[in-house]
């Protein structure tokens, strides 16, 4: 293969170093920008059939040493990755910024997921256990539960580091390998863990990466010794990826799109409901898949509502996202910039009010004015038929509807292909135990948004996904089970 990542890289990282900055990855794409200074960080080349063939059969051999050791022992490896991602926290969070764009404050968070799944599932990794089934005469059954093999992951741009972890550490702990393909957007970090893991003491090649776009994705789909794919990202690709993978009937992990409703009825606490609105829209430049952008308010509270959220949302620090007291950083690409801004101008154009925000944004810092920024935007009088309250725009966009009965804005929430996440504010417990019944989302929350602890299951309803990220029931989606029949008589023929 092409060589590891090499980075070496002072603490804290100067502009110049950074600009400076020149990354070696195993087999990678074109070139990779420097979102939020808009600079070229590094030029790649991606993996071609050739280093995808060698990169499965490398992480084959691992398998065969890894899935022969105890749970115990894979968990042992696994909790001293997990130390050595919370020793080297914030040189992994800066890289983070760079590749990605986010604040560091985020970065640092999602490094903490990644470290905390990593334990979670190490504390799994030896209770995986099967079952015994006494039958008559004396015969019995008992079931095996076996990992798959070499499984494919395949990551998206908007958390780079912690989406390596989320599906790699499942896999691990059930005994499998797993080849990893980054976004060539973020291509840098998933190596780090790579690297990590192996420090680790991990076989060699037993969590390895692979870079590339499509073509390279395709590869993976196709290779007749991957057992099964993991995919997050959009909802075309991921129907793709469904398809490629039902050619070889292998099984796939989808975390895909959302449109998800957030609900806020009138006996809401206003100050929750409206940190839960921020934090359902603006996380990550608004580039996370189960924000919750369509904001319904039940009419009573709207100006109220509307009032507090476009104050709080023109305070956002929009910024350099290295530093602690930026909260928005820069957008993934300058295509994906331009993208967003469209939506909001096809919004104005379908009669959407833009309360504040949805423009480019240029920082004072000279230095930071190539970088692809945009003010949080808030959009009010959107309408169910909008344009931007139909599509996944995957920016700061917070579209702003009403409601007025409990009825009427459960089938407006539910009025969509997409089913990643949904909320509920309210202090009515009956209501919200109620209402979060009848939303069609996977990922449902109550007086609060966008918590994702690792120990409970992430995934989507409908179009958004199939399968579940984090929680025990991930090991359903990284094992197989096998069933074994002892017979302790004679063979009862009708022969």
């Amino acid at each position: 293969m092409k060589g590891a990542i090499q980075i070496n890289l002072p603490l804290p990282l100067p502009l110049g170093t950074l600009l400076a900055l020149y990354v070696i990855v195993l087999g990678c794409y074109h070139h990779h920008m420097f979102h939020f200074v808009g600079k070229i960080l590094c030029h790649l080349e991606p993996c071609d059939a050739v280093d995808v063939d060698q990169a499965v059969k490398a992480a084959k051999l691992a398998f065969g040493h890894w899935s022969k050791m105890s749970g115990m022992e894979r968990a042992r490896i696994m909790i001293k990755a997990a130390h050595i991602i919370e020793s080297r926290r914030e040189e992994i969070a800066q890289m983070e910024v760079i590749d990605n764009g986010k604040s560091i404050t985020e970065a640092r968070l999602d490094v903490d997921s990644a470290r905390l799944c990593i334990e979670y599932y190490a504390g799994l990794a030896n209770t995986l256990a099967g079952q015994h089934v006494q039958l008559p005469g004396g015969s019995f059954a008992y079931t095996r539960r076996e990992p798959l093999g070499v499984c494919a992951g395949i990551g998206a741009w908007n958390y780079p580091f912690q989406i390596a972890a989320w599906k790699s550490a499942p896999a691990l702990a059930c005994g499998n390998s797993m080849v990893f393909k980054p976004s060539p957007l973020t291509p840098v970090t998933a190596v780090m863990l790579a690297e990590i893991y192996a420090e680790a003491g991990a076989p060699e090649s037993l969590f390895s990466v692979v870079q590339g776009g499509q073509e390279t994705g395709s590869l993976l789909c196709h290779h007749p010794d991957v057992a099964k794919v993991s995919f997050t990202g959009s909802v075309p690709t991921g129907r793709k990826i469904m398809e490629m993978a039902s050619k070889g009937v292998k099984p796939v992990t989808l975390e895909l799109g959302g449109k998800s409703p957030l609900l806020i009825f009138q006996d809401s606490d206003l100050e929750n409901a409206v940190r839960g609105a921020l934090m359902a829209n603006f996380l990550s430049q608004g580039q996370v898949c189960s924000n919750g952008t369509r904001v319904f308010v039940h009419e009573n509270i709207l100006p109220q509502f509307l009032e507090e959220v476009v104050k709080r949302t023109q305070r956002i620090e929009i910024g350099d996202p290295l530093l602690d007291n930026t909260r928005m950083g820069a957008l993934v690409s300058q295509p994906h910039l331009d993208k967003v801004l469209s939506f909001v101008d096809q919004a104005k154009k379908e009669g959407a009010t833009v309360l504040c925000g949805g423009e480019p944004f240029v920082p004072t810092d000279p230095k930071l004015r190539g970088g692809y920024y945009m003010t949080p935007c808030v959009l009010g009088e959107c309408k169910d038929e909008m344009t931007c309250v139909r599509e996944e725009i995957f920016g700061p966009v917070m579209s702003v509807l009403s409601f007025e009965t409990e009825e009427e804005v459960l089938q407006r929430a539910n009025d969509t292909t997409m089913g990643l996440a949904a909320g509920v504010f309210t202090r009515d417990v009956k209501r919200a135990h109620r209402v979060v019944e009848n939303l069609k989302a996977g990922s449902c929350f109550i007086n609060n948004y966008n918590i994702t602890p690792v120990e409970v299951p992430f995934g989507g309803f409908k179009m958004s996904g199939i399968g579940r990220e984090n929680g025990q029931v991930t090991i359903e989606y990284y094992s197989q089970l096998k069933t074994v029949f002892v017979e302790m008589g004679d063979v009862d023929s009708l022969f």
